[in-house]
């Protein structure tokens, strides 16, 4: 696993050995998330990338009208 989004306020949000690299709002519901890459391979390019992918993701879900998960694993 080399970068994640974790939805903020979790008990588990914090990620060991990850980088905080930004937080996401969810424009369906206003849930946040924030986005953690693995500390070793960190890459703001690859970050701007999953933030567009995970915005993709979260719109699908309110389509479906599905919960979000806690943990949502990104694309590298």
């Amino acid at each position: 696993m080399k970068a994640v989004a974790i939805k903020k306020g979790q008990t588990r949000e914090r990620a060991p050995a990850f980088k905080e690299m930004g937080t996401f709002r969810c424009d369906g519901c206003g849930e946040e998330f924030i986005i953690f890459q693995d500390s070793t391979c960190v890459d703001k390019k690859a970050a701007e990338r999953q933030v567009l992918w995970l915005e993709k993701v979260l719109a699908e879900e309110h389509e479906r009208e599905r919960k979000h998960p806690d943990r949502i694993q990104l694309p590298d």
